[in-house]
């Protein structure tokens, strides 16, 4: 028993050692910072209703983007992390949520969900995330926010493409501090989304409409 207790407080000792001199210890340090971003609420009053159900399949993304950190490029060629800040999810499953619930906020679909949640679509969208990070080349010293999304839309259950189209989006950003950049990765995301969305709904609805397009 006493020579447990010695290897313990020996073991004690030694981490506290560590920590003296500045190593970092595995889970210590405070935690990050989680953020999320918001759904698209307002769109073309004008948009067509839609009777048709439509699956939002999980983005596609390169590894650097394929995860709950917020990503940045100091220069074209090079990824980098901010430090002690998440994503409350990893980056194309929070763009296929807030796809969903932005669909959902239009009011002029039957239904739409994930792939996971077992509806029969009619419709199936699949899209590539290419771009969302904060670029810090070419801004003039404020770091830019960009985000790339390819959507193309497949006709059920032939998965057929039907139409294809790339939204892109660079804004300006309005500060260095991570609450400004994420400001902005929140607007420049939403232009995106709402731009894809009515895209969607139009294609759709014209793809139900034309016979020729069957």
């Amino acid at each position: 028993m006493i020579g447990h207790m010695a290897k313990f407080v020996s073991c004690l000792a030694l981490l506290a050692g560590l920590s003296a001199y500045g190593f970092k210890l595995p889970g210590s340090g405070p935690a990050p910072n989680t953020y999320d971003l918001s759904p698209k609420s307002t769109f073309d009053a004008a948009l067509p209703e839609v009777k048709l159900q439509l699956v939002i399949e999980e983005p596609s993304s390169a590894r650097g983007i394929d995860t709950d950190r917020i990503s940045l490029r100091p220069s074209p060629l090079e990824i980098k992390y901010f430090a002690g800040a998440r994503w409350g999810d990893l980056a194309p499953r929070m763009v296929q949520i807030l796809m969903v619930e932005s669909f959902e906020n239009t009011g002029k679909i039957v239904a739409v969900g994930r792939q996971s949640i077992g509806l029969r679509p009619d419709f199936s969208v699949k899209s590539d995330l290419r771009e969302f990070q904060a670029e810090y080349f070419d801004s003039g010293g404020l770091p830019q926010i960009h985000v790339r999304l390819n959507v193309k839309l497949i006709k059920m259950p032939e998965a057929r493409i039907v139409a294809s189209r790339t939204f892109d989006e660079i804004l300006p950003g309005t500060g260095k501090e991570i609450t400004a950049l994420v400001q902005g990765f929140d607007e420049t995301l939403a232009k995106v989304i709402r731009k894809s969305v009515e895209w969607t709904l139009r294609e759709v609805d014209a793809q139900s409409r034309d016979p020729r397009k069957e």
